[in-house]
């Protein structure tokens, strides 16, 4: 016959150690500010402001974050700049001339919510872009 003290369950599994981020190198201000202006420049300067800022930092391990929100970026606005020469091609058709203030809309947008979730969160992943630049 067993007593109450043989039944007592088992202790809970130890709890696992808090979370602590794999990436040594955390975004500062400078380069979250840097990463934001990179998506907005877009809506003006197309691929030029990403393409420096990549250039500029590629070689560099402590700029990885900025590296790759530039990426990102340069990725999204070839992608857009494909989208105009597609348009800029039917225009012959007629139909590009309707798509041209559609296609300039969505890049307005896509790079205002990009500065905006890099500003928050830090990172931002177009979701119709291209990945040309690995």
């Amino acid at each position: 016959m067993s007593t109450p003290s043989d039944q007592v369950p088992p202790s809970p599994p130890p709890s696992p150690p808090p979370y602590e981020p794999t990436d040594p190198v955390a975004p500062n201000t400078d380069d979250k500010n840097i990463a934001m202006l990179t998506h907005l420049s877009g809506i003006i300067f197309s691929i030029i402001v990403p393409l420096i800022v990549w250039l500029v930092h590629k070689d560099r391990a402590e700029k990885s974050y900025l590296v790759t929100e530039a990426k990102e970026a340069l990725n999204f606005q070839i992608t857009v700049l494909i989208g105009y020469v597609i348009c800029w091609v039917l225009a012959f058709v007629v139909i590009g001339a309707f798509l041209t203030p559609l296609l300039w809309l969505f890049n307005l947008v896509f790079c205002i919510i990009a500065a905006i979730r890099v500003s928050q969160t830090g990172t931002y992943r177009y979701p119709f872009a291209l990945r040309l630049i690995a």
